[in-house]
């Protein structure tokens, strides 16, 4: 009997169908991530071709957009729709299978994950509240930024973890940016709480894109400013994961082009029209971005009693494996990985999450003949952040240094990453086509999205 992409039986018959079949051990990954997608097509083209196992791929959204983009689709210095990839086209090009569908909840008895009904954006049902089997199941559902409880913030400010939050800051932002035009004809004004590579990466592309927007109004491209920038960030410094040198050279572009840091001030509330700090003072908004801090997402609560930190991330070992089920795995934002007991719990960066995406094909494969795992060792080796079209600074770790380099060769190192992550997933030959269809339409479009 061949094992249907989703089991609605109840548990005892879900349970015995699957003893009484024949079936392959089935590897379900709930999270189309860097990490997760990635994990998927490598495990697909290896074990899943060679009929050793079923790979299959869970995701609430259809497409996948590389995270690090998410600053330039809200600027509106890149289109989203250029840079998604089709998860059913992913599915088929390297031999894994799709189900679209939002995690609820992981029971671990059974061996089953539930997933919420499938709408359209009418609200149409698509496919109903149902139940995913599996074998091992590996969790990389990401993380969400961290409010901390300041009064007003989920409430008034916008978020920047997914597409459709890329996509919604930037119609706000056009709308305010219109309003000015056609009738106060004074700056637009927006904060962003956090002084990370997401909060620094934005502060930069909206510098980038100012100008242009401003180009095509008639008030706005009067004025000095026409984005009045305010980054507010509770530490002493900015990126503060990174090497000191990078952050000062990232402090000195982003006040050099006009930028307000508000450094070592915390939020004490998010207003409409307003933050306010708890040094007493106010800075007045048009709009409110919030990037500080990270948080596993708000499901992971729902995963049978799993060991979780306080950041709500899922506590796992050397291995990968959760503390508490050795048939579930977690990988990137949402877990918490120490592979030194006297070391601080691996940062929620994208290399992070590459770096245990390669070490799960290999673990996985390994399992499914049986064999020892083998441990995480995370090997840094730079880092890199943004700061506008052209502009970027990073340190890069050789021969057991650390070198900082900026301009042009930082902006290429970045580029360079999302090709790599590209070739994981289209191979050389796509991504070099693709890289040139690139080349070409940008000329076409305007250079910033003005819808």
């Amino acid at each position: 009997m061949n094992r249907l992409p989703y089991e609605t039986l109840p548990p005892t018959s879900l349970l015995a169908s699957r003893r009484q079949a024949q079936q392959h051990h089935r590897i379900l990954i709930v999270g189309g991530g860097a990490g997760g997608l990635e994990l998927a097509a490598r495990l697909g083209r290896t074990a899943g071709r060679r009929g050793e196992a079923e790979i299959v791929l869970v995701d609430a959204a259809a497409t996948h957009l590389w995270k690090p983009l998410l600053h330039e689709i809200a600027a509106g210095t890149r289109y989203r729709q250029q840079h998604e990839l089709d998860y059913r086209q992913q599915a088929r090009l390297h031999g894994f299978r799709f189900h679209q569908g939002r995690l609820q909840s992981v029971e671990r008895g059974p061996h089953r994950i539930w997933l919420a009904a499938l709408c359209d954006d009418e609200g149409m049902e698509i496919a109903p509240r149902r139940s995913v089997a599996y074998d091992t199941l590996v969790l990389a559902v990401g993380g969400t930024d961290n409010d901390f409880g300041t009064p007003g913030a989920r409430r008034h400010a916008l978020s920047l973890n997914t597409p459709d939050d890329a996509e919604h800051f930037h119609r706000r932002l056009m709308a305010l940016c219109a309003r000015a035009d056609l009738g106060t004809g004074r700056p637009v004004q927006v904060a962003i709480v956090g002084g990370g590579a997401t909060g620094v990466e934005l502060a930069a592309e909206l510098c980038t894109a100012a100008p242009d927007i401003a180009a095509y109004g008639l008030r706005l491209q009067k004025l000095a400013q026409p984005l009045q920038l305010t980054l507010v960030e509770a530490g002493p410094r900015l990126l503060a994961t990174l090497p000191e040198a990078v952050a000062e050279r990232a402090q000195q572009d982003l006040e050099q082009r006009g930028v307000t840091l508000r450094l070592g001030q915390q939020v004490a509330e998010v207003r409409r029209d307003a933050l306010l700090l708890r040094d007493g003072s106010r800075i007045d908004v048009d709009l409110v971005v919030w990037a500080a801090g990270v948080q596993g997402a708000e499901v992971l609560a729902q995963t049978d009693g799993l060991d979780l930190t306080p950041q709500r991330q899922l506590k796992v070992g050397p291995t990968l494996q959760t503390l508490r089920d050795d048939d579930v795995f977690a990988l990137g934002d949402c877990a918490s990985c120490r592979p030194d007991p006297d070391a601080p719990p691996m940062p929620p960066k994208a290399q992070v999450a590459h770096q245990q995406a390669a070490l799960l094909t290999e673990s996985l494969q390994r399992r499914l003949r049986g064999e020892s795992l083998p441990a995480f060792h995370y090997r840094e080796r730079g880092n890199l952040v943004t700061l506008g079209r052209d502009r970027a600074v990073g340190a890069l770790n050789a021969g057991g240094g650390s070198a900082i380099f900026g301009g042009a060769a930082a902006r290429f190192g970045y580029w360079l990453l999302h090709r790599r992550h590209l070739a994981v997933l289209l191979g050389p030959l796509r991504t070099a086509a693709l890289t040139l269809g690139e080349c070409l339409t940008r000329r076409a479009r305007p250079r910033i999205k003005l819808h």
